[in-house]
């Protein structure tokens, strides 16, 4: 259990899965119905509604995981199977929350997303088939035929900004809904990899050249679905551009008074291209 401070000094989230004494008075839910969260509406910023047990029927929620408190108000994370939404709530996308409201808030939608995800998926053992039952202790659920327990899952991915001199590597992916979009190369840890191997690895899968100089940049966690973006800068060694045409479709050396459109909200893709514009502005050097 510990606190993440929110930006209003009166608020406190504490993480924990200690089942409250009681909470009907009400409490925080965090509600998800597909990629969209339940908000209160016009409030000027992410408020998540405060809901009595009464209030949460229309919603039919499912998969109820209490995950701390909230300004020392209990705070659940739900699936909402039904659509019934009372006066004065909307759906708002989990991306946009995440990338636009303010970082505490944003981070506790991400976690309380991640919990629900891996309460869901988790509800029978991957070895031998068996229902599991979720602690309240921690954030676990254990196979009661052969005891296997299964924790939240993190999938760890690096994402690397290559510098060419005073140039940047940028791809287009197919898998961006943005078709004008470009960004830094990013991909999956495979087993028996240390982070700078999948970093070599990567470029060079994805775009035909070898890089050198890895240097740890920052990490940030990516809710889409259970990521640990870890960030890195390297440099170009060898090679000539080539893409593979179904994962990445387009890449190409940039300056950066010269940028395709990039990420431009808070992400750790937009923090390594920024800070690819800053350093260049002031003249190459080694570090963050």
């Amino acid at each position: 259990m510990y606190n993440v401070p929110m930006e209003n000094a009166f608020m406190t989230f504490k993480r924990s899965a200690l089942q409250p004494a009681h909470c009907s008075e009400g409490a925080y839910y965090l509600c998800f119905r597909g990629e969209e969260l339940l908000v209160e509406k016009n409030t000027g910023g992410i408020v998540f509604p405060f809901l009595t047990e009464r209030e949460t029927k229309g919603l039919a929620l499912t998969d109820t995981r209490l995950i701390g408190s909230l300004d020392e108000k209990p705070c659940f994370c739900a699936a909402a199977a039904g659509r019934a939404v009372s006066d004065g709530y909307e759906w708002a996308g989990l991306r946009d929350v995440y990338l636009n409201a303010e970082r505490p808030l944003s981070e506790l939608a991400g976690y309380a997303r991640q919990i629900l995800d891996w309460n869901r998926n988790f509800r029978f053992c991957g070895r031998c088939g068996g229902e599991t039952a979720a602690l309240n202790t921690e954030h676990a659920r254990v196979c009661e035929p052969c005891g296997l327990i299964s924790y939240p899952r993190i999938s760890p991915a690096v994402i690397v900004a290559v510098l060419k001199g005073d140039q940047i590597l940028l791809a287009r992916s197919s898998k961006y809904s943005d078709p004008q979009m470009y960004s830094v190369l990013a991909g999956f840890l495979e087993p028996g990899e240390s982070l700078e191997e999948c970093a070599r690895r990567e470029i060079l899968e994805e775009a035909g050249i070898e890089v050198g100089n890895i240097q740890y940049f920052k990490s940030q966690s990516w809710p889409f679905p259970d990521c640990l973006m870890i960030g890195f800068t390297a440099e170009y060694q060898s090679g000539d551009l080539q893409v593979d045409g179904e994962e990445i479709v387009e890449a190409g050396w940039f300056k950066a008074d010269a940028l395709p459109k990039v990420p431009t909200r808070r992400s750790i893709s937009s923090e390594l291209i920024r800070w690819f514009c800053q350093t260049r502005a002031q003249g190459p050097h080694p570090g963050r």
